[in-house]
């Protein structure tokens, strides 16, 4: 029997420990995913009744992405925003997500409360380029970029997908109490899976989704119900997009209006030639929103109709595209009729 001195043994069982512990530690890494986003325009607007037209060359948004993984069931996501208000760069989203099956994950933090499509799929996943300008589109009452704090409870059953929360009220609409927030749909050709959607899938998948999202805070109420249908035609991609909006008391594009409600529809053709890296895509919207129940009698009822026609080279579906568009926005009363003309990129990584 070989003995060795006790002064011999303990520098030999620390390295011992440290060479174990570090060779564990290479077998379990907790990986990181980064990733970032920007959208960029030059746009011209049109003459207005008090000022000229104005050329302008924008930073419209730019993200950082992180996200991890602690256990597989345990998950954070940490992602910024950039701001072209104020320049500063704030949290976006902050989730702690527990994600045990498909039919089974809770968030918890900031992220996007259970809301209408154009909200889930946001700017840099949504169709047109302008979204967000209508009066229809995700009016819900936010913290920031469309995001709350609280918490939610999520699943998929297969084509059905149901999700359901609580969050914060002096945050998001200013009322004492919480926000309570859901949204079920339905596909009844192919599934969308996750917690968020996408405003197209550029050929990638067979669409035809129903949604119907409310959220409630003591009383009031903002309702929306939005369509989606996607199919191949003629060796391109057709679709189909529409949302009907009721904003009772919550929400709502101008506060000084209690009630709103309005309706959108949105067509567009993805072409199958390609022309270099990428494909074209024409785009049509029209948005009608009318505002009612205002704050005093100077607060007169007014329509707003809002018109966009896009021509987008599509080079890698949401990563890389390119822009060309058009909107114009007419109000029957209190506010001045707008037109822009503008060239969009949008690149993520």
């Amino acid at each position: 029997m070989l003995k060795f001195p006790l002064r011999q043994c303990v520098p030999a069982l620390v390295v011992g420990l440290l060479l174990g512990a570090t060779s564990v530690q290479a077998q379990a890494p907790m990986p990181v995913t980064v990733g970032a986003g920007m959208r960029t325009s030059f746009v011209h607007t049109g003459a207005q009744a008090t000022t000229g037209s104005t050329d302008r060359f924008l930073l419209d948004s730019a993200r950082i992405y992180l996200g991890g993984t602690v256990t597989p069931v345990v998950k954070f996501t940490f992602n910024t925003e950039y701001s072209p208000v104020t320049s500063g760069i704030g949290v976006m989203d902050a989730i702690g997500r527990f994600e045990i099956s498909k039919k089974v994950n809770f968030w918890t933090g900031r992220f996007l409360p259970p809301s209408d499509r154009a909200n889930l799929n946001g700017p840099y996943y949504a169709h047109e380029w302008g979204s967000f300008i209508d009066s229809i589109q995700d009016g819900y009452p936010t913290t920031v970029v469309g995001r709350a704090n609280g918490m939610a409870y999520w699943g998929d059953f297969g084509k059905a997908k149901v999700s359901v929360g609580a969050f914060d009220g002096p945050t998001t609409s200013g009322g004492i109490k919480p926000l309570t927030a859901a949204r079920f749909q339905y596909s009844f050709l192919d599934a969308e899976e996750g917690y968020y959607l996408n405003g197209t899938y550029y050929g990638g998948k067979k669409i035809f989704s129903l949604g119907v999202a409310v959220q409630n805070q003591s009383g009031n109420t903002a309702t929306t119900a939005d369509l989606l249908y996607e199919s191949k035609l003629g060796g391109g991609v057709i679709s189909i997009q529409s949302e009907y909006a009721y904003y009772d008391g919550l929400g709502g594009w101008d506060g000084n209006y209690a009630l709103s409600r309005g309706a959108n529809i949105m067509g567009s053709y993805l072409f199958p030639q390609e022309v270099g890296p990428g494909k074209f895509e024409i785009l049509g919207k029209y948005a009608e929103a009318k505002f009612l129940n205002g704050a005093t009698i100077a607060n007169v009822e007014y329509t707003q109709k809002t018109s966009e026609a896009d021509l987008t080279y599509v080079i890698k579906e949401f990563n890389a595209r390119i822009t060309t568009f058009y909107t114009n926005k007419k109000f029957s009363a209190v506010k001045s009729d707008v037109w822009t003309l503008g060239l969009g990129l949008q690149i993520q990584m």
